[in-house]
């Protein structure tokens, strides 16, 4: 009888383990089924991610640090809740206008088989484009709300994948350094890498960027390198750094989101940032208008000679909104002169005093009397300010904005992205949508598919660009090309285009004013529709446009979009975009320091004869940057164009219905 007995109660044991091995374990495919999500309860909650049955994320753990306890061990595994998701919804801005969304879901459920039986749910969302999941933080027996030290996301990544990373030297950052192409074995440990980092799985033919989406009321993430995974690092609070988010219960984290093909252009099609962000909160939307803007500063303020006192004055501004007027730009510009602000401080532009105050500027400018004057010339006008002087006076300054005429602003130095920093964020896009104000972030973390709840946030910088020609000789083409691998999949970003002026690299000096680039002519042109922005500059003198061949694209090209697509692209050399507006299209390739021949294909065109209007590089633009060719062709879709690409050099295309 005993020994009946015990063989009974091994078996009971088996058949309960098995049962428990198929309850914790969990699978998920994305519509098309060619990306798997495996989810497991091991001694901690693990995943992994497949494309086209490839491993590209191996057992990955997933573990969270209260401030009463880690929380990961001794979990049981819930009923799972599944789903999918089919939606079509617009963007007002954006590289599309009408974006389809469909997905698959699950909720796991994991809770604390011990005191104090926490719950923590993780939802996971396959899209045939990529993969996302975030935590969910319902409401607790007796726990209002929750602290959280660390979220221990890891990326446990597959063989050595080529990334293209940029390292940040700690959380106080403006977004802004070079990206390094290397082996996940050489890359360095225990530093900071900015997301979106992009990643290329050779074995497995694949393309990976890791990033994250929708962060609203949390801190925001970065990668490190640590014990042979990708660990996520939460962007901690100025006054107390182990606490890392704060908030009332239930809560949601952002969406950790892989962006997955085996052609790198869909990585930079994709919408998957916007499928995840919140619907839009903005009702009356008929006065958001994107367009492109001077920018004073980038070239120092220079004005004509028949302006003897160039600087925040009436005369001034006058003289842009009248360039801008006759050249078709929307928005003008008016920030400072000679790192003084338009309005009262005593401080720098960089470094406010403390004495400012943004509802009174400086007693040699009019707001209302330049406002009046733009709007009497067909011209919207834009304020720089920085956050702090902004922050006090949010409500008082919106309203004063508003009665002035002003119709957005850039908002700068921000230079962190902790949970303070994200609600400030979102607080002044809120506030600025009740004065129809729109917002340009400067100084600020990456975009994170919130053009979609606030499309009256118009762009982003976070990234290290033209700006840097004023101070530093070190921005070239290597770096343009990566920008569209990396960043630019998080979103729209300000850039400082529309130099005009090209020296060779050994030539390029820095000047603050009147900085020059080192890109040809078609470079710089093609920056235009190749890096996503609503709001792009034109930011060189006007004097540097006149008369000059290829003016009238940047004239001309829109800011927002039907459609997007990539017809070709290779990670660090080249790449070619095309965008739809009605029934034209746009299409724009920059190019590395290597000239080369690429072949377009048209195959993104509807039926039917297009008469094509090009500028390609000269046959001496290596030497002469600001040199360039106008031709005019008729193509189909079944054509294919061969572009010859300078070193450093670009091409664009204007495709008209015939």
């Amino acid at each position: 009888m005993k020994q009946i007995n015990l063989k009974a109660v091994s078996l009971i044991c088996l058949l309960a383990s098995t049962q428990l091995h198929a309850q914790t374990s969990v699978k998920l495919t994305s519509p098309d089924g060619n990306i798997g999500f495996t989810f497991r309860l091991a001694e901690t909650p693990v995943y992994s991610v497949a494309y086209k049955k490839k491993v590209l994320i191996a057992d990955s753990p997933l573990t969270l640090e209260f401030d009463d306890g880690p929380f990961g061990k001794n979990l049981a595994l819930g009923k799972t809740v599944s789903r999918t998701g089919d939606e079509t919804y617009d963007l007002i801005v954006g590289k599309a206008k009408k974006v389809h969304s469909h997905y698959r879901e699950i909720t796991l459920p994991l809770k604390e088989r011990k005191a104090p039986f926490r719950e923590v749910r993780l939802t996971v969302r396959a899209f045939d484009d990529g993969l996302a999941f975030r935590y969910e933080f319902p409401e607790q027996a007796g726990k209002p709300s929750f602290v959280l030290y660390d979220e221990s996301t890891t990326f446990n990544l597959s063989g050595n994948p080529l990334g293209l990373v940029m390292y940040l030297p700690n959380y106080r950052t403006s977004h802004e350094d070079f990206y390094y192409r290397e082996r996940f074995d050489k890359m360095k440990l225990d530093k900071l890498i900015e997301m979106p980092a992009m990643f290329e799985f050779t074995e497995q033919k694949a393309y990976m960027a890791v990033t994250e989406a929708s962060v609203l009321n949390y801190a925001g993430m970065y990668l490190s390198k640590e014990e042979g995974l990708l660990c996520g690092k939460l962007s901690p609070n100025l006054d107390n750094p182990q606490v890392k988010v704060k908030a009332a219960l239930p809560h949601k984290s952002p969406w950790r989101v892989m962006i997955i093909s085996d052609r790198v252009g869909a990585i930079i099609e994709s919408n998957i940032l916007t499928n995840l962000a919140e619907p839009c909160k903005i009702e009356d939307l008929s006065w958001i208008k994107p367009g492109k803007t001077s920018w004073m500063w980038w070239n120092g303020g220079k004005v004509t000679d028949y302006i003897p006192a160039p600087g925040n004055n009436f005369q001034t501004n006058k003289y842009y909104i009248d360039f801008c007027a006759a050249n078709k730009i929307q928005y003008h510009a008016v920030s400072d002169y000679a790192d003084k602000a338009w309005y009262t401080d005593d401080g720098t532009t960089g470094d406010p005093g403390p004495n400012y105050d943004i509802t009174k500027p400086v007693k040699t400018l009019d707001m209302k009397k330049i406002c009046d004057y733009a709007q009497s010339k067909g011209v919207n006008i834009m304020v720089w300010v920085h956050w702090k002087v902004l922050h006090g006076k949010i409500d008082e300054a919106f309203a004063l904005f508003e009665q002035w005429g002003v119709k957005g602003m850039m908002i700068d130095y921000m230079d962190r992205d902790d949970q303070e920093m994200i609600l400030m964020q979102e607080e002044f896009l809120a506030k600025a949508a009740k004065h129809h104000l729109f917002v340009q972030f400067h100084g600020a973390s990456k975009p994170s598919g919130l053009h979609r709840t606030y499309p009256n946030e118009f762009t982003r910088e976070g990234t290290k660009n033209y700006e840097c020609h004023k101070w530093q000789a070190d921005i070239n083409a290597d770096h343009d090309i990566n920008i569209p691998f990396t960043r630019l999949l998080a979103g729209a970003t300000d850039y400082h285009l529309g130099g005009f002026r090209a020296v060779t690299q050994q030539e390029l000096k820095a000047k603050w004013t009147l900085p020059f680039v080192t890109s040809t002519r078609c470079h710089m042109l093609a920056m235009y529709v190749v890096l996503e922005s609503y709001l792009h500059m034109v930011a060189d003198y006007p004097e540097a446009y006149k008369g000059q061949q290829g003016f009238d694209w940047i004239q001309t090209i829109p800011t927002v979009w039907d459609e997007t697509r990539v017809p070709d692209a290779r990670t660090g050399e080249y790449i070619i975009v095309a965008r739809k507006k009605d029934n034209e299209w746009w299409a724009g390739t920059i190019n590395n320091s290597t000239a080369r021949n690429v072949k377009m294909s048209l195959d993104f065109l509807d039926d039917g004869d297009y008469q094509v209007e090009m500028y390609v590089d000269a046959p001496d633009s290596e030497t002469n940057l600001n040199h360039l060719v106008k031709q005019t062709k008729t193509l189909t879709k079944k054509d294919v164009l061969e572009l010859s690409l300078a070193a450093s050099g670009g091409a664009v295309m204007h495709f008209k219905k015939i």
